[in-house]
Protein backbone atom coordinates (compact mmCIF):
# COMPACT_ATOMS: atom_id res chain seq x y z
CA UNK A 1 0.00 0.00 0.00
CA UNK A 2 2.69 1.94 0.23
CA UNK A 3 2.72 2.58 -3.43
CA UNK A 4 -1.02 3.96 -3.28
CA UNK A 5 0.34 6.50 -0.82
CA UNK A 6 3.58 7.67 -2.96
CA UNK A 7 1.12 8.03 -5.78
CA UNK A 8 -1.56 9.81 -4.05
CA UNK A 9 1.60 12.24 -2.64
CA UNK A 10 3.48 12.64 -5.80
CA UNK A 11 4.62 15.97 -7.38
CA UNK A 12 3.49 14.92 -10.67
CA UNK A 13 0.05 13.97 -10.08
CA UNK A 14 -0.57 17.53 -7.22
CA UNK A 15 -2.41 19.68 -9.79
CA UNK A 16 -4.49 16.11 -11.49
CA UNK A 17 -8.12 15.98 -11.02
CA UNK A 18 -8.65 12.78 -8.73
CA UNK A 19 -12.57 13.09 -7.83
CA UNK A 20 -15.23 14.50 -10.27
CA UNK A 21 -18.77 14.74 -8.80
CA UNK A 22 -21.43 14.73 -11.70
CA UNK A 23 -24.29 16.81 -11.35
CA UNK A 24 -28.12 15.86 -11.67
CA UNK A 25 -27.88 16.88 -15.70
CA UNK A 26 -24.60 14.89 -16.15
CA UNK A 27 -22.33 18.12 -15.95
CA UNK A 28 -19.34 18.05 -13.88
CA UNK A 29 -20.42 19.85 -10.16
CA UNK A 30 -17.69 19.80 -8.49
CA UNK A 31 -13.87 18.57 -8.88
CA UNK A 32 -10.98 17.92 -6.30
CA UNK A 33 -6.86 17.38 -7.31
CA UNK A 34 -4.33 15.00 -5.55
CA UNK A 35 -3.45 17.72 -3.39
CA UNK A 36 -6.61 18.63 -1.67
CA UNK A 37 -7.51 15.13 -1.10
CA UNK A 38 -3.75 14.47 0.45
CA UNK A 39 -4.91 17.93 2.17
CA UNK A 40 -8.14 16.63 3.60
CA UNK A 41 -7.28 13.33 4.50
CA UNK A 42 -4.24 15.22 6.72
CA UNK A 43 -6.93 17.78 8.48
CA UNK A 44 -9.33 14.50 9.55
CA UNK A 45 -5.73 12.22 10.52
CA UNK A 46 -5.12 15.19 12.76
CA UNK A 47 -8.94 15.50 14.07
CA UNK A 48 -8.83 11.63 15.24
CA UNK A 49 -5.10 12.68 16.91
CA UNK A 50 -6.98 15.24 18.79
CA UNK A 51 -9.42 12.49 20.28
CA UNK A 52 -6.52 10.40 20.78
CA UNK A 53 -6.80 8.17 18.16
CA UNK A 54 -3.75 5.65 17.85
CA UNK A 55 -2.08 3.37 15.05
CA UNK A 56 -4.11 0.45 14.82
CA UNK A 57 -7.44 1.72 16.37
CA UNK A 58 -10.45 0.70 14.37
CA UNK A 59 -12.48 3.44 12.92
CA UNK A 60 -15.48 3.12 10.83
CA UNK A 61 -17.04 4.84 7.80
CA UNK A 62 -20.20 5.76 7.62
CA UNK A 63 -20.19 7.48 4.30
CA UNK A 64 -21.92 7.50 0.70
CA UNK A 65 -20.08 7.63 -2.43
CA UNK A 66 -18.42 11.31 -2.47
CA UNK A 67 -14.67 13.09 -2.13
CA UNK A 68 -16.02 12.86 2.04
CA UNK A 69 -15.75 8.96 1.80
CA UNK A 70 -12.27 9.40 -0.33
CA UNK A 71 -10.66 11.46 2.23
CA UNK A 72 -11.60 9.41 5.11
CA UNK A 73 -10.59 6.20 3.66
CA UNK A 74 -7.24 7.91 2.79
CA UNK A 75 -6.96 9.43 6.33
CA UNK A 76 -7.14 5.83 7.62
CA UNK A 77 -5.08 4.47 5.02
CA UNK A 78 -1.88 6.30 4.85
CA UNK A 79 -2.79 7.15 9.31
CA UNK A 80 -1.99 3.47 9.97
CA UNK A 81 -5.50 2.83 11.05
CA UNK A 82 -8.02 -0.07 10.82
CA UNK A 83 -11.37 1.20 8.69
CA UNK A 84 -14.27 -0.63 9.08
CA UNK A 85 -16.69 0.25 6.17
CA UNK A 86 -20.52 0.36 6.72
CA UNK A 87 -23.29 0.61 4.44
CA UNK A 88 -25.88 3.06 4.68
CA UNK A 89 -28.63 0.50 3.40
CA UNK A 90 -27.34 -1.68 6.93
CA UNK A 91 -30.24 -2.40 9.20
CA UNK A 92 -29.28 -0.82 12.83
CA UNK A 93 -29.10 -4.41 14.60
CA UNK A 94 -26.30 -5.14 11.45
CA UNK A 95 -24.45 -1.86 11.44
CA UNK A 96 -24.37 -2.14 15.39
CA UNK A 97 -22.62 -5.99 14.84
CA UNK A 98 -19.81 -4.73 12.51
CA UNK A 99 -18.86 -1.73 14.56
CA UNK A 100 -18.88 -3.59 18.03
CA UNK A 101 -15.49 -2.60 18.57
CA UNK A 102 -15.59 0.51 17.04
CA UNK A 103 -15.38 3.61 19.19
CA UNK A 104 -15.56 6.19 16.83
CA UNK A 105 -16.94 6.77 12.89
CA UNK A 106 -16.03 9.61 10.28
CA UNK A 107 -19.29 10.31 8.77
CA UNK A 108 -20.61 12.19 5.91
CA UNK A 109 -24.27 13.72 6.48
CA UNK A 110 -25.86 11.03 5.24
CA UNK A 111 -23.51 9.06 7.48
CA UNK A 112 -24.28 10.80 10.46
CA UNK A 113 -28.58 10.26 10.02
CA UNK A 114 -27.72 6.45 9.65
CA UNK A 115 -26.10 6.70 12.46
CA UNK A 116 -28.73 8.77 14.63
CA UNK A 117 -31.00 6.38 12.83
CA UNK A 118 -29.32 2.96 14.27
CA UNK A 119 -29.24 4.18 17.57
CA UNK A 120 -25.88 4.46 17.55
CA UNK A 121 -24.79 8.00 17.77
CA UNK A 122 -24.54 8.08 21.60
CA UNK A 123 -22.31 5.20 21.76
CA UNK A 124 -19.92 6.18 19.10
CA UNK A 125 -17.72 9.96 18.58
CA UNK A 126 -19.21 10.97 15.35
CA UNK A 127 -16.19 13.23 13.51
CA UNK A 128 -17.80 14.70 10.71
CA UNK A 129 -15.45 14.18 8.04
CA UNK A 130 -17.40 17.49 6.02
CA UNK A 131 -15.64 19.80 9.11
CA UNK A 132 -11.89 19.36 8.09
CA UNK A 133 -12.71 19.96 4.24
CA UNK A 134 -9.49 22.18 3.07
CA UNK A 135 -7.76 21.51 6.82
CA UNK A 136 -3.76 20.97 5.92
CA UNK A 137 -3.73 23.13 2.41
CA UNK A 138 -1.21 25.44 3.54
CA UNK A 139 1.20 22.86 3.85
CA UNK A 140 3.97 23.23 2.08
CA UNK A 141 4.92 19.45 2.93
CA UNK A 142 2.41 16.50 4.15
CA UNK A 143 3.18 15.78 7.81
CA UNK A 144 5.41 12.44 8.57
CA UNK A 145 3.51 9.64 7.70
CA UNK A 146 4.28 6.40 9.64
CA UNK A 147 5.98 3.93 7.45
CA UNK A 148 3.52 0.93 6.98
CA UNK A 149 3.81 -2.51 7.67
CA UNK A 150 3.51 -4.59 5.57
CA UNK A 151 1.39 -7.59 8.26
CA UNK A 152 -1.12 -4.74 9.65
CA UNK A 153 -4.82 -5.33 9.55
CA UNK A 154 -6.15 -2.14 7.34
CA UNK A 155 -9.68 -3.09 6.96
CA UNK A 156 -12.28 -5.12 8.32
CA UNK A 157 -15.16 -5.77 5.59
CA UNK A 158 -18.46 -7.05 5.89
CA UNK A 159 -19.71 -10.14 4.33
CA UNK A 160 -22.99 -11.89 4.63
CA UNK A 161 -23.34 -14.76 7.69
CA UNK A 162 -25.85 -17.49 8.77
CA UNK A 163 -28.89 -14.82 10.09
CA UNK A 164 -27.94 -11.53 8.29
CA UNK A 165 -25.71 -10.30 10.66
CA UNK A 166 -22.80 -9.76 9.29
CA UNK A 167 -18.93 -10.71 9.94
CA UNK A 168 -16.28 -8.64 9.38
CA UNK A 169 -12.73 -9.78 7.04
CA UNK A 170 -9.80 -8.41 8.04
CA UNK A 171 -7.51 -7.59 5.09
CA UNK A 172 -3.36 -6.77 5.95
CA UNK A 173 -1.58 -4.69 4.10
CA UNK A 174 0.39 -6.77 2.21
CA UNK A 175 -2.68 -8.71 0.89
CA UNK A 176 -4.38 -6.07 -0.45
CA UNK A 177 -0.96 -4.07 -2.20
CA UNK A 178 -0.62 -8.16 -3.76
CA UNK A 179 -3.98 -8.29 -5.56
CA UNK A 180 -3.41 -4.31 -6.21
CA UNK A 181 0.30 -5.43 -8.17
CA UNK A 182 -0.91 -8.37 -10.12
CA UNK A 183 -4.46 -6.72 -11.34
CA UNK A 184 -2.25 -3.21 -12.47
CA UNK A 185 0.18 -5.71 -14.29
CA UNK A 186 -2.61 -7.19 -16.44
CA UNK A 187 -4.56 -4.30 -16.68
CA UNK A 188 -4.20 -2.28 -20.19
CA UNK A 189 -2.22 1.33 -20.19
CA UNK A 190 -4.70 4.15 -19.39
CA UNK A 191 -7.55 2.50 -18.41
CA UNK A 192 -8.70 3.75 -14.97
CA UNK A 193 -7.93 7.26 -16.68
CA UNK A 194 -10.93 8.20 -15.87
CA UNK A 195 -13.67 5.26 -13.60
CA UNK A 196 -17.23 5.52 -13.88
CA UNK A 197 -18.39 4.66 -9.66
CA UNK A 198 -21.62 3.13 -9.89
CA UNK A 199 -21.90 0.67 -6.95
CA UNK A 200 -20.84 1.70 -3.03
CA UNK A 201 -17.41 2.49 -2.00
CA UNK A 202 -18.23 0.11 1.15
CA UNK A 203 -17.45 -3.20 -1.40
CA UNK A 204 -13.92 -4.05 -1.15
CA UNK A 205 -13.83 -4.68 -5.03
CA UNK A 206 -14.88 -0.89 -5.21
CA UNK A 207 -12.32 0.35 -3.20
CA UNK A 208 -9.88 -1.75 -5.40
CA UNK A 209 -10.85 -0.49 -8.54
CA UNK A 210 -12.49 2.86 -8.18
CA UNK A 211 -10.17 4.59 -5.64
CA UNK A 212 -6.81 2.55 -5.85
CA UNK A 213 -6.16 1.43 -8.91
CA UNK A 214 -7.19 5.00 -10.43
CA UNK A 215 -4.30 6.48 -7.82
CA UNK A 216 -1.77 3.99 -8.72
CA UNK A 217 -2.23 5.41 -12.93
CA UNK A 218 -2.85 9.27 -12.13
CA UNK A 219 -6.60 8.60 -12.96
CA UNK A 220 -9.78 9.68 -11.60
CA UNK A 221 -12.66 8.86 -10.04
CA UNK A 222 -16.16 10.12 -11.43
CA UNK A 223 -18.50 10.09 -8.71
CA UNK A 224 -22.85 10.11 -9.45
CA UNK A 225 -24.73 12.67 -8.12
CA UNK A 226 -25.83 12.67 -4.71
CA UNK A 227 -28.94 12.18 -4.90
CA UNK A 228 -28.59 9.24 -7.34
CA UNK A 229 -29.45 5.65 -5.99
CA UNK A 230 -25.94 3.20 -6.37
CA UNK A 231 -26.26 0.51 -8.65
CA UNK A 232 -27.70 -2.56 -5.93
CA UNK A 233 -28.92 -0.16 -3.61
CA UNK A 234 -32.86 0.62 -2.67
CA UNK A 235 -34.29 2.99 -5.71
CA UNK A 236 -31.86 1.75 -8.59
CA UNK A 237 -32.32 0.96 -12.03
CA UNK A 238 -29.81 -0.49 -13.98
CA UNK A 239 -31.29 0.60 -17.05
CA UNK A 240 -29.49 4.39 -16.12
CA UNK A 241 -26.39 3.00 -16.41
CA UNK A 242 -26.30 4.11 -19.87
CA UNK A 243 -27.52 7.20 -19.10
CA UNK A 244 -24.69 7.72 -16.20
CA UNK A 245 -22.36 6.09 -18.85
CA UNK A 246 -22.69 9.17 -21.58
CA UNK A 247 -22.71 11.68 -19.18
CA UNK A 248 -19.22 10.50 -17.11
CA UNK A 249 -17.27 9.05 -20.55
CA UNK A 250 -15.59 6.68 -18.37
CA UNK A 251 -12.60 4.56 -19.60
CA UNK A 252 -13.30 1.89 -17.19
CA UNK A 253 -16.17 0.46 -14.85
CA UNK A 254 -17.64 -2.69 -12.79
CA UNK A 255 -21.03 -3.61 -13.64
CA UNK A 256 -22.98 -5.77 -11.51
CA UNK A 257 -24.63 -8.36 -13.63
CA UNK A 258 -28.20 -6.39 -13.94
CA UNK A 259 -26.13 -3.48 -15.57
CA UNK A 260 -24.63 -5.52 -18.39
CA UNK A 261 -28.07 -6.86 -19.03
CA UNK A 262 -29.26 -2.89 -19.12
CA UNK A 263 -26.68 -2.40 -21.75
CA UNK A 264 -27.43 -5.55 -23.83
CA UNK A 265 -31.30 -4.44 -23.81
CA UNK A 266 -30.30 -1.17 -24.76
CA UNK A 267 -27.91 -2.87 -27.46
CA UNK A 268 -30.49 -4.51 -29.10
CA UNK A 269 -33.40 -2.35 -28.52
CA UNK A 270 -31.52 -0.25 -31.28
CA UNK A 271 -29.57 -2.06 -33.20
CA UNK A 272 -26.58 -0.01 -32.38
CA UNK A 273 -23.05 0.04 -31.12
CA UNK A 274 -21.12 1.27 -28.56
CA UNK A 275 -21.01 4.98 -29.70
CA UNK A 276 -24.82 5.01 -30.83
CA UNK A 277 -25.44 3.73 -27.05
CA UNK A 278 -22.90 5.85 -25.05
CA UNK A 279 -21.44 8.73 -27.92
CA UNK A 280 -18.65 9.16 -30.14
CA UNK A 281 -15.65 7.47 -29.06
CA UNK A 282 -16.82 5.47 -26.64
CA UNK A 283 -15.47 2.42 -26.13
CA UNK A 284 -15.01 1.61 -21.81
CA UNK A 285 -13.49 -1.26 -20.87
CA UNK A 286 -15.75 -3.22 -18.82
CA UNK A 287 -15.72 -5.74 -15.98
CA UNK A 288 -18.14 -7.41 -14.33
CA UNK A 289 -18.96 -9.91 -11.50
CA UNK A 290 -20.51 -11.05 -8.17
CA UNK A 291 -23.32 -13.45 -10.15
CA UNK A 292 -23.07 -15.15 -13.63
CA UNK A 293 -23.30 -13.11 -16.90
CA UNK A 294 -25.27 -14.56 -19.61
CA UNK A 295 -22.83 -15.68 -22.34
CA UNK A 296 -25.01 -14.71 -25.33
CA UNK A 297 -25.46 -10.69 -23.60
CA UNK A 298 -21.66 -10.79 -23.88
CA UNK A 299 -21.39 -12.03 -27.54
CA UNK A 300 -23.87 -8.82 -28.27
CA UNK A 301 -22.14 -6.72 -26.55
CA UNK A 302 -18.63 -7.25 -27.65
CA UNK A 303 -20.36 -7.39 -31.13
CA UNK A 304 -21.28 -3.83 -30.66
CA UNK A 305 -17.73 -2.71 -29.27
CA UNK A 306 -18.59 -3.22 -25.27
CA UNK A 307 -16.41 -6.02 -24.43
CA UNK A 308 -17.30 -7.39 -20.70
CA UNK A 309 -14.10 -8.98 -19.03
CA UNK A 310 -16.04 -11.23 -16.22
CA UNK A 311 -13.98 -12.28 -13.11
CA UNK A 312 -14.20 -13.84 -9.73
CA UNK A 313 -13.74 -13.15 -6.42
CA UNK A 314 -14.29 -13.01 -2.78
CA UNK A 315 -13.82 -10.70 0.61
CA UNK A 316 -11.48 -13.36 1.80
CA UNK A 317 -8.71 -13.02 -0.77
CA UNK A 318 -8.94 -9.08 -1.00
CA UNK A 319 -11.81 -9.57 -4.19
CA UNK A 320 -10.35 -10.85 -7.26
CA UNK A 321 -9.35 -14.06 -7.78
CA UNK A 322 -9.61 -14.39 -11.52
CA UNK A 323 -10.54 -11.78 -14.11
CA UNK A 324 -11.12 -12.37 -18.52
CA UNK A 325 -8.31 -9.56 -19.45
CA UNK A 326 -7.64 -8.73 -23.15
CA UNK A 327 -5.47 -11.03 -24.16
CA UNK A 328 -7.25 -13.96 -22.63
CA UNK A 329 -11.03 -13.41 -23.03
CA UNK A 330 -13.78 -16.71 -22.81
CA UNK A 331 -17.12 -15.64 -22.53
CA UNK A 332 -19.39 -18.36 -19.98
CA UNK A 333 -16.16 -18.21 -17.93
CA UNK A 334 -14.46 -16.04 -15.06
CA UNK A 335 -11.05 -15.77 -16.90
CA UNK A 336 -7.68 -17.40 -15.73
CA UNK A 337 -6.21 -16.71 -11.92
CA UNK A 338 -4.32 -13.46 -11.42
CA UNK A 339 -0.46 -13.75 -11.68
CA UNK A 340 -0.09 -14.02 -7.78
CA UNK A 341 -3.24 -16.38 -7.00
CA UNK A 342 -2.94 -20.67 -7.68
CA UNK A 343 -6.55 -22.53 -8.20
CA UNK A 344 -7.38 -25.83 -8.26
CA UNK A 345 -10.51 -28.34 -7.50
CA UNK A 346 -11.64 -30.95 -4.23
CA UNK A 347 -12.61 -34.29 -5.27
CA UNK A 348 -16.18 -32.55 -4.42
CA UNK A 349 -15.47 -29.71 -7.37
CA UNK A 350 -15.40 -26.61 -4.84
CA UNK A 351 -12.97 -24.13 -6.36
CA UNK A 352 -9.55 -23.61 -3.97
CA UNK A 353 -7.94 -20.57 -4.01
CA UNK A 354 -3.97 -19.86 -2.67
CA UNK A 355 -2.94 -16.08 -3.09
CA UNK A 356 -0.57 -13.73 -1.40
CA UNK A 357 -4.05 -11.67 -0.78
CA UNK A 358 -5.56 -14.00 1.36
CA UNK A 359 -7.32 -12.75 4.52
CA UNK A 360 -6.39 -12.97 7.98
CA UNK A 361 -9.13 -14.32 9.59
CA UNK A 362 -12.76 -13.07 10.61
CA UNK A 363 -13.75 -10.99 13.49
CA UNK A 364 -16.53 -14.29 14.43
CA UNK A 365 -16.88 -17.60 13.22
CA UNK A 366 -19.83 -18.91 11.48
CA UNK A 367 -20.67 -21.51 9.81
CA UNK A 368 -20.53 -19.52 6.43
CA UNK A 369 -16.91 -18.72 7.19
CA UNK A 370 -14.46 -20.21 4.36
CA UNK A 371 -11.70 -22.26 5.96
CA UNK A 372 -7.72 -22.35 5.19
CA UNK A 373 -6.48 -25.77 5.20
CA UNK A 374 -3.49 -27.26 6.53
CA UNK A 375 -1.76 -26.14 2.84
CA UNK A 376 -3.00 -23.01 3.06
CA UNK A 377 -6.22 -23.21 0.39
CA UNK A 378 -9.08 -21.36 0.85
CA UNK A 379 -11.61 -23.62 0.21
CA UNK A 380 -14.04 -20.84 -1.53
CA UNK A 381 -18.15 -22.77 -1.09
CA UNK A 382 -17.94 -22.78 -5.06
CA UNK A 383 -18.77 -25.45 -7.34
CA UNK A 384 -16.45 -24.59 -10.56
CA UNK A 385 -14.60 -26.22 -13.75
CA UNK A 386 -10.68 -25.65 -14.93
CA UNK A 387 -10.63 -25.95 -18.76
CA UNK A 388 -7.33 -27.59 -20.54
CA UNK A 389 -6.28 -23.71 -21.05
CA UNK A 390 -6.77 -23.23 -17.29
CA UNK A 391 -10.35 -20.79 -17.65
CA UNK A 392 -11.98 -21.36 -14.66
CA UNK A 393 -16.39 -21.65 -15.08
CA UNK A 394 -18.11 -21.14 -11.92
CA UNK A 395 -21.26 -23.44 -11.49
CA UNK A 396 -22.64 -22.52 -8.51
CA UNK A 397 -22.55 -22.70 -4.73
CA UNK A 398 -22.23 -25.85 -3.18
CA UNK A 399 -24.93 -25.59 -1.12
CA UNK A 400 -27.11 -24.04 -3.47
CA UNK A 401 -27.27 -27.04 -6.01
CA UNK A 402 -31.02 -28.22 -6.60
CA UNK A 403 -31.73 -31.77 -6.96
CA UNK A 404 -35.07 -32.17 -7.73
CA UNK A 405 -37.54 -35.09 -7.32
CA UNK A 406 -36.61 -36.59 -10.58
CA UNK A 407 -32.74 -36.30 -9.66
CA UNK A 408 -32.07 -33.79 -11.46
CA UNK A 409 -29.17 -31.37 -10.77
CA UNK A 410 -29.13 -27.70 -11.72
CA UNK A 411 -27.32 -24.53 -10.67
CA UNK A 412 -29.61 -21.88 -9.72
CA UNK A 413 -27.53 -19.01 -10.30
CA UNK A 414 -26.59 -19.94 -13.63
CA UNK A 415 -30.69 -19.95 -14.93
CA UNK A 416 -31.23 -16.74 -12.52
CA UNK A 417 -28.02 -15.13 -14.61
CA UNK A 418 -30.30 -15.99 -17.89
CA UNK A 419 -33.60 -14.93 -16.52
CA UNK A 420 -31.96 -11.77 -15.77
CA UNK A 421 -31.32 -11.13 -19.64
CA UNK A 422 -35.18 -10.87 -20.38
CA UNK A 423 -36.16 -7.44 -20.77
CA UNK A 424 -38.75 -7.55 -17.81
CA UNK A 425 -36.60 -8.60 -14.95
CA UNK A 426 -34.44 -6.79 -12.50
CA UNK A 427 -33.51 -9.79 -10.69
CA UNK A 428 -34.06 -13.36 -10.21
CA UNK A 429 -34.48 -16.50 -7.70
CA UNK A 430 -35.03 -19.92 -8.91
CA UNK A 431 -36.08 -22.76 -6.38
CA UNK A 432 -36.51 -26.78 -7.11
CA UNK A 433 -35.01 -28.49 -4.22
CA UNK A 434 -36.97 -31.74 -3.73
CA UNK A 435 -39.74 -30.18 -6.22
CA UNK A 436 -40.87 -31.77 -9.60
CA UNK A 437 -40.43 -28.58 -11.15
CA UNK A 438 -38.51 -25.19 -11.06
CA UNK A 439 -39.58 -22.07 -9.82
CA UNK A 440 -38.71 -19.24 -10.32
CA UNK A 441 -39.00 -15.20 -8.18
CA UNK A 442 -38.81 -12.68 -10.62
CA UNK A 443 -37.97 -9.03 -9.21
CA UNK A 444 -39.67 -6.55 -11.88
CA UNK A 445 -39.56 -2.82 -12.40
CA UNK A 446 -42.65 -1.29 -10.70
CA UNK A 447 -43.84 0.07 -13.75
CA UNK A 448 -44.74 -3.78 -15.42
CA UNK A 449 -47.32 -5.68 -14.51
CA UNK A 450 -47.01 -9.23 -13.02
CA UNK A 451 -48.66 -10.87 -16.35
CA UNK A 452 -46.76 -9.21 -18.67
CA UNK A 453 -43.58 -9.59 -16.75
CA UNK A 454 -44.30 -13.96 -16.31
CA UNK A 455 -45.31 -14.59 -19.96
CA UNK A 456 -42.09 -12.57 -21.13
CA UNK A 457 -39.99 -14.97 -18.52
CA UNK A 458 -42.09 -17.96 -19.68
CA UNK A 459 -41.06 -17.40 -23.46
CA UNK A 460 -37.44 -16.42 -22.60
CA UNK A 461 -36.86 -19.37 -20.99
CA UNK A 462 -37.99 -21.31 -23.80
CA UNK A 463 -35.92 -20.01 -26.14
CA UNK A 464 -32.95 -19.65 -23.70
CA UNK A 465 -33.12 -22.69 -21.21
CA UNK A 466 -32.95 -26.14 -21.49
CA UNK A 467 -36.80 -27.70 -20.57
CA UNK A 468 -34.62 -29.35 -17.09
CA UNK A 469 -33.29 -25.60 -16.63
CA UNK A 470 -36.75 -24.09 -17.24
CA UNK A 471 -38.90 -22.98 -14.61
CA UNK A 472 -42.86 -23.93 -14.76
CA UNK A 473 -43.83 -20.88 -12.03
CA UNK A 474 -43.20 -17.79 -11.68
CA UNK A 475 -44.02 -15.44 -8.52
CA UNK A 476 -43.63 -11.58 -9.81
CA UNK A 477 -43.02 -8.96 -7.15
CA UNK A 478 -41.96 -5.56 -7.89
CA UNK A 479 -38.32 -3.90 -6.87
CA UNK A 480 -38.71 -1.63 -4.07
CA UNK A 481 -36.71 -0.18 -1.12
CA UNK A 482 -38.17 -2.81 1.51
CA UNK A 483 -38.52 -5.40 -0.53
CA UNK A 484 -34.33 -5.34 -1.11
CA UNK A 485 -33.45 -4.51 2.24
CA UNK A 486 -35.47 -7.68 3.53
CA UNK A 487 -34.55 -10.34 1.17
CA UNK A 488 -31.00 -9.49 -0.36
CA UNK A 489 -27.73 -8.98 1.27
CA UNK A 490 -25.96 -5.51 0.81
CA UNK A 491 -23.77 -6.59 -1.25
CA UNK A 492 -26.90 -7.92 -3.28
CA UNK A 493 -27.37 -11.72 -2.66
CA UNK A 494 -30.40 -13.58 -2.10
CA UNK A 495 -31.67 -14.53 1.45
CA UNK A 496 -32.73 -17.57 -0.66
CA UNK A 497 -34.26 -19.29 2.37
CA UNK A 498 -36.46 -16.20 3.50
CA UNK A 499 -37.83 -15.80 -0.27
CA UNK A 500 -38.35 -19.24 -0.25
CA UNK A 501 -40.27 -19.35 3.21
CA UNK A 502 -42.50 -15.63 2.49
CA UNK A 503 -42.86 -16.02 -1.44
CA UNK A 504 -42.71 -19.93 -2.61
CA UNK A 505 -44.09 -22.16 -0.06
CA UNK A 506 -46.24 -19.54 1.90
CA UNK A 507 -48.27 -18.74 -0.87
CA UNK A 508 -48.85 -21.67 -3.63
CA UNK A 509 -51.59 -19.76 -5.01
CA UNK A 510 -49.57 -16.97 -6.47
CA UNK A 511 -47.90 -19.55 -8.65
CA UNK A 512 -49.03 -20.14 -11.95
Amino acid sequence: MKRVRDSLLAAGHRDRVLVERLAADGTTAETYTYAQLAAWSTGIRHALAERGMLRGARVGVVAGNGPEWVAADLALLLGGFVEVPVPLAFSGEQAASLLREVQICLADEAGARRLADWGLAESITVVPVDAHRGEGCDQAEPEQLPEPSDDRIIKIIHTSGTTGTPKGVKIRAKALGALLDSLKSVSPPGVYCRYLSLVPFSLLIEQVTAVYLPILSGGRMILLPDSTALLGTAGSRADDVVTWMRAGRPTAAVLPPAAVSALDKAVRGQAAGAEAILGAGARPFLMAGGAPVDVEAQLRLDAAGLRVHEGYGLSENSSVVSWNTPEHWRPGTVGKPLPHCEVKLSAEGELLVKSTSLFAGYTVEDPTSRPLDDEGWLHTGDRAEIDEDGYIRILGRLKNVIITSHGRNVSPEWVEGNLRSCSSVVDAVVFGEGMEHLAAVLVTPDDVDAETAREQARAYAERHLAETDRPETFVVVPDSRDFRTTYFTVTGRPRRQLIFDDLVAAVPARLS
